[in-house]
């Protein structure tokens, strides 16, 4: 029993350790898109060249990048980081099939443990950009809505990249649960759905644009003017 307990013990000192250690490396990023994605992603894929440009343009615009640090998706988010000539940032994760981290990060972090990694993606984003991707992609985008929508972080713009994808999932957001009252009608407007990387980049810019005070403070609750539904 002493021995399992001075194990569990020493485990809630390695997870501290990976937020301090992240805390300490990103309290100065600045403004910072977080982005998410298929790790299968190739070069050769719409959404691979989608996410490249939208990142080198949020980076023009002066936002930092954040990935996952690995291949697909979170490759061309941080390469197209460097490209835009901004700060490109690696959240890496520990696997038992070893994620190789990606050339193009400036700035790299290791975790063993998701749950401090997602802490990390969320407490220093001024956004999210969300490209087609698996379960852990899906996971992030419904918690930061359901984050958003608890009032547990300051309300920011998430953005769906690919309407081809994201689509059905959404239809069935809308016909089901919004029809069903699991969710209000006006939690559709918690993201935004679009295929083009300059109308994503307007997008986040005007968000953050209306919900700036004069006196340079955010307001805290922002929430968007009500819009039709995104869907065709």
């Amino acid at each position: 029993m002493d021995e399992f307990t001075g194990g569990e013990t020493w485990r809630v000192f390695r997870i501290m350790s990976e937020f301090v250690d992240g805390f300490e490396e990103l309290k100065d990023v600045g403004p910072a898109i977080s982005v998410f994605g298929s790790a299968r992603a190739r070069k050769e894929e719409w959404s691979y060249k989608t996410a490249m440009k939208v990142t080198e343009l949020l980076a023009r615009r002066g936002f930092a990048i954040i990935s996952g640090g690995g291949p697909g998706i979170m490759e061309a988010a941080n390469r197209g980081g460097r490209m835009g000539k901004g700060l490109s940032i690696g959240l890496n994760i520990q696997l038992p099939a070893e994620q190789k981290p990606n050339r193009y990060q400036n700035k790299s972090l290791s975790f063993r443990h998701f749950f401090a990694r997602k802490v990390m993606f969320v407490k220093y984003a001024s956004g999210y950009v969300i490209m087609p991707g698996g379960f852990g992609t899906m996971d992030e985008f419904f918690e930061s809505l359901t984050l958003i929508q608890t009032g547990k972080i300051r309300r920011f713009p998430v953005v769906l990249m690919g309407r081809k994808y994201w689509e059905g999932l959404l239809r069935w957001v809308e016909l089901t649960m919004v029809e069903e009252g699991a969710i209000a009608p006006e939690d559709m407007n918690l993201f935004y759905l679009t295929d083009n990387p300059e109308d994503a980049v307007e997008y986040i810019i005007k968000y953050h644009r209306d919900t700036i005070r004069p006196t340079g403070e955010r307001r805290k609750r922002s929430p968007l003017p009500p819009q039709e539904s995104q869907l065709r």
